[in-house]
Protein backbone atom coordinates (compact mmCIF):
# COMPACT_ATOMS: atom_id res chain seq x y z
CA UNK A 1 0.00 0.00 0.00
CA UNK A 2 1.54 3.21 -0.75
CA UNK A 3 1.74 6.05 1.94
CA UNK A 4 -1.19 8.37 2.70
CA UNK A 5 1.61 11.13 2.73
CA UNK A 6 4.77 12.04 1.11
CA UNK A 7 6.62 14.56 3.18
CA UNK A 8 9.07 16.23 0.63
CA UNK A 9 12.02 18.00 1.91
CA UNK A 10 14.37 19.93 -0.71
CA UNK A 11 17.99 20.28 0.29
CA UNK A 12 20.93 22.55 -0.61
CA UNK A 13 24.05 22.26 1.69
CA UNK A 14 21.82 21.67 4.91
CA UNK A 15 23.49 18.93 6.38
CA UNK A 16 23.59 20.91 9.51
CA UNK A 17 19.68 21.73 9.99
CA UNK A 18 19.03 18.36 8.02
CA UNK A 19 18.74 16.21 11.23
CA UNK A 20 15.79 18.98 12.46
CA UNK A 21 13.84 17.91 10.19
CA UNK A 22 14.55 13.93 10.84
CA UNK A 23 13.73 13.95 14.09
CA UNK A 24 10.44 15.56 13.34
CA UNK A 25 9.61 13.18 11.39
CA UNK A 26 10.73 10.46 13.69
CA UNK A 27 8.57 12.27 16.60
CA UNK A 28 5.25 12.37 14.50
CA UNK A 29 2.28 10.71 16.22
CA UNK A 30 1.26 8.96 12.63
CA UNK A 31 4.05 7.38 10.86
CA UNK A 32 1.73 6.83 7.51
CA UNK A 33 4.10 9.01 5.00
CA UNK A 34 7.43 8.72 3.30
CA UNK A 35 10.08 11.08 3.39
CA UNK A 36 11.31 12.45 -0.54
CA UNK A 37 14.65 14.38 0.09
CA UNK A 38 15.77 15.64 -3.20
CA UNK A 39 18.87 17.17 -3.15
CA UNK A 40 19.86 20.08 -5.38
CA UNK A 41 23.72 19.28 -5.87
CA UNK A 42 24.85 19.62 -2.21
CA UNK A 43 28.75 19.19 -1.24
CA UNK A 44 28.40 18.62 2.00
CA UNK A 45 28.36 15.11 2.62
CA UNK A 46 24.41 14.90 3.03
CA UNK A 47 24.21 11.94 0.79
CA UNK A 48 26.39 9.88 3.36
CA UNK A 49 24.46 11.47 6.18
CA UNK A 50 21.13 10.02 4.36
CA UNK A 51 22.95 6.94 4.15
CA UNK A 52 22.74 6.09 7.63
CA UNK A 53 19.25 7.41 8.07
CA UNK A 54 17.94 5.00 5.88
CA UNK A 55 19.56 1.98 7.41
CA UNK A 56 17.56 2.94 11.11
CA UNK A 57 14.65 4.85 10.02
CA UNK A 58 11.02 3.71 10.66
CA UNK A 59 10.00 5.05 7.76
CA UNK A 60 10.87 4.92 4.12
CA UNK A 61 13.54 7.50 2.87
CA UNK A 62 13.76 8.39 -0.63
CA UNK A 63 16.88 10.25 -1.75
CA UNK A 64 17.22 11.89 -5.19
CA UNK A 65 20.59 13.69 -6.67
CA UNK A 66 19.95 16.11 -9.36
CA UNK A 67 22.26 19.03 -10.26
CA UNK A 68 22.16 22.13 -8.83
CA UNK A 69 19.06 23.65 -10.37
CA UNK A 70 16.53 25.24 -7.88
CA UNK A 71 13.77 24.20 -5.26
CA UNK A 72 11.40 24.42 -8.32
CA UNK A 73 12.85 21.74 -10.25
CA UNK A 74 13.28 19.88 -7.27
CA UNK A 75 9.33 19.97 -6.82
CA UNK A 76 8.85 18.77 -10.10
CA UNK A 77 11.42 15.84 -9.68
CA UNK A 78 9.78 15.38 -6.57
CA UNK A 79 6.07 14.63 -8.48
CA UNK A 80 7.35 12.41 -11.05
CA UNK A 81 8.38 9.97 -7.88
CA UNK A 82 6.20 10.60 -5.11
CA UNK A 83 4.08 7.74 -3.43
CA UNK A 84 1.63 9.35 -1.19
CA UNK A 85 -1.70 10.53 -2.10
CA UNK A 86 -1.09 13.46 -0.42
CA UNK A 87 2.48 16.23 -0.92
CA UNK A 88 3.61 17.52 1.64
CA UNK A 89 6.73 20.05 1.39
CA UNK A 90 8.93 20.17 4.98
CA UNK A 91 11.96 22.81 4.24
CA UNK A 92 15.30 21.47 4.88
CA UNK A 93 15.77 23.97 7.91
CA UNK A 94 12.56 23.43 9.74
CA UNK A 95 10.21 21.24 11.77
CA UNK A 96 6.69 20.58 12.77
CA UNK A 97 5.29 19.63 15.57
CA UNK A 98 4.78 15.84 16.20
CA UNK A 99 1.01 15.64 15.90
CA UNK A 100 1.31 17.44 12.49
CA UNK A 101 0.48 14.76 10.26
CA UNK A 102 -1.89 13.46 12.44
CA UNK A 103 -3.84 16.59 12.37
CA UNK A 104 -3.55 17.72 8.70
CA UNK A 105 -5.03 14.00 8.41
CA UNK A 106 -7.90 14.96 10.44
CA UNK A 107 -8.60 18.38 8.74
CA UNK A 108 -9.17 16.42 5.52
CA UNK A 109 -11.09 14.14 6.37
CA UNK A 110 -13.16 16.39 7.65
CA UNK A 111 -14.00 17.79 4.46
CA UNK A 112 -17.61 16.07 3.44
CA UNK A 113 -17.13 12.98 0.61
CA UNK A 114 -19.68 14.70 -1.02
CA UNK A 115 -17.22 17.99 -1.55
CA UNK A 116 -13.66 16.74 -1.27
CA UNK A 117 -13.29 16.62 -5.36
CA UNK A 118 -13.60 20.70 -4.92
CA UNK A 119 -10.54 20.86 -3.08
CA UNK A 120 -7.10 20.39 -3.67
CA UNK A 121 -5.91 20.36 0.23
CA UNK A 122 -5.00 21.60 3.86
CA UNK A 123 -3.38 24.82 4.79
CA UNK A 124 -2.38 25.71 8.61
CA UNK A 125 -0.18 28.18 10.54
CA UNK A 126 3.55 28.67 11.57
CA UNK A 127 5.03 29.74 14.60
CA UNK A 128 8.79 30.51 14.83
CA UNK A 129 11.49 29.00 17.29
CA UNK A 130 10.13 30.85 20.02
CA UNK A 131 6.65 29.96 19.59
CA UNK A 132 5.47 33.20 18.53
CA UNK A 133 3.04 33.55 14.91
CA UNK A 134 4.49 33.85 11.99
CA UNK A 135 2.11 35.62 9.46
CA UNK A 136 -1.69 36.53 10.05
CA UNK A 137 -4.28 34.23 10.97
CA UNK A 138 -7.20 33.22 8.64
CA UNK A 139 -10.49 35.33 9.79
CA UNK A 140 -12.36 32.31 11.29
CA UNK A 141 -11.06 28.95 12.34
CA UNK A 142 -12.14 27.24 9.06
CA UNK A 143 -12.23 29.07 6.29
CA UNK A 144 -13.11 27.56 2.59
CA UNK A 145 -11.31 29.32 -0.48
CA UNK A 146 -8.62 29.44 -2.73
CA UNK A 147 -5.06 31.67 -2.64
CA UNK A 148 -6.49 34.55 -4.99
CA UNK A 149 -9.27 35.15 -2.22
CA UNK A 150 -6.54 35.08 0.84
CA UNK A 151 -4.75 37.75 -0.93
CA UNK A 152 -7.41 39.77 -2.23
CA UNK A 153 -10.42 39.49 -0.14
CA UNK A 154 -8.80 39.09 3.37
CA UNK A 155 -5.53 40.64 2.84
CA UNK A 156 -3.88 37.24 4.81
CA UNK A 157 0.56 37.54 4.62
CA UNK A 158 2.69 35.95 6.08
CA UNK A 159 4.17 32.03 5.92
CA UNK A 160 1.63 29.21 5.78
CA UNK A 161 1.79 25.13 5.57
CA UNK A 162 0.04 22.32 4.00
CA UNK A 163 -0.36 19.80 1.89
CA UNK A 164 -1.92 19.12 -1.81
CA UNK A 165 -2.61 15.99 -3.01
CA UNK A 166 -0.31 14.55 -5.25
CA UNK A 167 -2.42 13.82 -8.49
CA UNK A 168 -3.39 17.33 -8.49
CA UNK A 169 0.34 19.03 -8.08
CA UNK A 170 0.98 16.90 -11.29
CA UNK A 171 -1.18 18.60 -13.32
CA UNK A 172 0.32 21.73 -12.61
CA UNK A 173 4.54 21.59 -12.49
CA UNK A 174 6.96 24.93 -12.00
CA UNK A 175 7.56 26.55 -14.77
CA UNK A 176 11.64 26.51 -15.83
CA UNK A 177 12.89 29.27 -17.06
CA UNK A 178 16.73 29.02 -18.37
CA UNK A 179 19.27 30.35 -16.34
CA UNK A 180 16.69 30.84 -13.56
CA UNK A 181 17.19 28.73 -10.16
CA UNK A 182 13.87 30.34 -8.31
CA UNK A 183 9.96 30.54 -9.09
CA UNK A 184 7.49 31.88 -6.81
CA UNK A 185 5.78 28.71 -5.18
CA UNK A 186 2.85 30.93 -5.47
CA UNK A 187 2.52 30.38 -9.36
CA UNK A 188 1.59 26.62 -8.61
CA UNK A 189 -0.81 27.65 -5.90
CA UNK A 190 -2.58 30.35 -8.03
CA UNK A 191 -3.14 27.66 -10.83
CA UNK A 192 -4.30 25.47 -8.54
CA UNK A 193 -6.39 27.73 -7.19
CA UNK A 194 -7.80 28.36 -10.29
CA UNK A 195 -9.63 25.06 -10.24
CA UNK A 196 -9.76 23.90 -6.42
CA UNK A 197 -9.97 25.23 -2.79
CA UNK A 198 -8.02 24.47 0.44
CA UNK A 199 -9.41 24.09 3.72
CA UNK A 200 -7.65 27.07 5.98
CA UNK A 201 -7.38 26.04 9.23
CA UNK A 202 -6.05 28.02 12.25
CA UNK A 203 -4.00 25.64 13.81
CA UNK A 204 -0.04 25.85 14.54
CA UNK A 205 1.89 23.15 13.42
CA UNK A 206 4.82 23.95 11.92
CA UNK A 207 8.02 25.72 13.13
CA UNK A 208 9.79 28.00 11.51
CA UNK A 209 13.30 28.48 11.67
CA UNK A 210 14.67 31.87 10.01
CA UNK A 211 18.04 31.14 8.24
CA UNK A 212 20.40 33.86 7.48
CA UNK A 213 20.80 32.13 4.38
CA UNK A 214 17.52 30.86 3.99
CA UNK A 215 15.37 31.67 0.76
CA UNK A 216 12.87 33.51 3.07
CA UNK A 217 15.72 36.13 4.07
CA UNK A 218 17.46 36.45 0.61
CA UNK A 219 13.67 36.87 -1.19
CA UNK A 220 14.04 40.21 -2.79
CA UNK A 221 17.45 39.42 -4.10
CA UNK A 222 16.11 36.15 -5.51
CA UNK A 223 13.41 37.74 -7.39
CA UNK A 224 15.77 40.19 -8.62
CA UNK A 225 18.03 37.40 -9.86
CA UNK A 226 15.40 35.48 -11.71
CA UNK A 227 12.86 38.15 -12.89
CA UNK A 228 10.97 35.82 -15.39
CA UNK A 229 9.66 33.86 -12.87
CA UNK A 230 8.70 36.58 -10.59
CA UNK A 231 7.39 38.57 -13.50
CA UNK A 232 5.33 35.48 -14.28
CA UNK A 233 3.63 35.13 -10.64
CA UNK A 234 2.92 39.07 -10.60
CA UNK A 235 1.57 38.86 -14.37
CA UNK A 236 -1.15 35.76 -13.08
CA UNK A 237 -2.22 37.61 -9.91
CA UNK A 238 -2.75 40.67 -11.79
CA UNK A 239 -4.90 38.85 -14.08
CA UNK A 240 -7.02 36.98 -11.39
CA UNK A 241 -10.34 38.60 -10.66
CA UNK A 242 -10.98 40.69 -7.78
CA UNK A 243 -10.49 44.39 -7.01
CA UNK A 244 -7.95 45.71 -4.03
CA UNK A 245 -5.84 47.81 -3.21
CA UNK A 246 -3.76 44.94 -3.31
CA UNK A 247 -3.75 44.77 -7.27
CA UNK A 248 -1.73 48.44 -7.20
CA UNK A 249 1.45 46.26 -5.59
CA UNK A 250 1.13 43.53 -8.08
CA UNK A 251 0.73 45.94 -10.47
CA UNK A 252 4.12 47.43 -9.21
CA UNK A 253 6.03 44.55 -8.96
CA UNK A 254 4.74 43.02 -12.41
CA UNK A 255 6.74 46.18 -13.95
CA UNK A 256 9.64 46.06 -11.67
CA UNK A 257 9.94 42.62 -12.77
CA UNK A 258 9.45 42.84 -16.55
CA UNK A 259 12.08 45.76 -16.58
CA UNK A 260 14.46 44.06 -14.53
CA UNK A 261 13.96 40.55 -17.26
CA UNK A 262 14.64 43.35 -19.86
CA UNK A 263 10.70 43.39 -21.12
CA UNK A 264 9.92 46.24 -23.21
CA UNK A 265 7.46 49.01 -22.10
CA UNK A 266 4.94 48.42 -24.45
CA UNK A 267 4.85 44.47 -24.03
CA UNK A 268 4.57 45.04 -20.12
CA UNK A 269 1.01 46.69 -20.99
CA UNK A 270 -0.41 44.60 -23.55
CA UNK A 271 0.60 41.28 -21.85
CA UNK A 272 -0.56 42.69 -18.09
CA UNK A 273 -4.53 42.07 -18.52
CA UNK A 274 -5.05 45.64 -16.79
CA UNK A 275 -3.62 48.50 -19.53
CA UNK A 276 -5.04 51.35 -17.36
CA UNK A 277 -3.38 50.23 -14.21
CA UNK A 278 -0.28 49.78 -15.92
CA UNK A 279 0.05 52.70 -17.31
CA UNK A 280 -0.45 54.49 -14.13
CA UNK A 281 1.97 52.74 -11.95
CA UNK A 282 4.67 52.30 -14.41
CA UNK A 283 7.13 55.27 -13.49
CA UNK A 284 6.58 54.00 -9.76
CA UNK A 285 7.85 50.55 -10.94
CA UNK A 286 10.73 51.70 -12.92
CA UNK A 287 11.94 54.16 -10.02
CA UNK A 288 12.00 50.63 -7.67
CA UNK A 289 13.47 48.63 -10.79
CA UNK A 290 16.01 52.07 -11.10
CA UNK A 291 17.17 51.45 -7.07
CA UNK A 292 17.61 47.49 -7.26
CA UNK A 293 19.56 47.73 -10.44
CA UNK A 294 22.04 50.53 -9.16
CA UNK A 295 22.31 48.76 -5.76
CA UNK A 296 23.51 45.53 -7.76
CA UNK A 297 25.43 47.17 -9.53
CA UNK A 298 27.43 49.02 -6.89
CA UNK A 299 27.70 45.64 -4.86
CA UNK A 300 28.85 43.83 -8.13
CA UNK A 301 31.42 46.51 -8.25
CA UNK A 302 33.00 46.34 -4.51
CA UNK A 303 33.82 42.44 -5.43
Amino acid sequence: MPPLFTVFTPTFNRRHTLGRVYGSLKAQTLQDFEWLIVDDGSSDGTDAMVSGWRLEAPFEIQYVYQQNAGKHVAHNRALEVARGDLFLTLDSDDACVPTALERLKFHWDSIPPALKDQFSGVTVLCVDEAGHLVGDEFPQAILDCNPFELTSSYDIRGEKWGFHRTEILRRFPFPVFNGETFVAEGVVWNRVGREYKVRCVNERLRLFFRSANGISASIRDLRVRNPRGARLYYQESLQSTGWSLVKWRQALNYVRFSLHAAVSPRRIIRESGRPALITAIYWVGYAVHLVERNVRSGASART
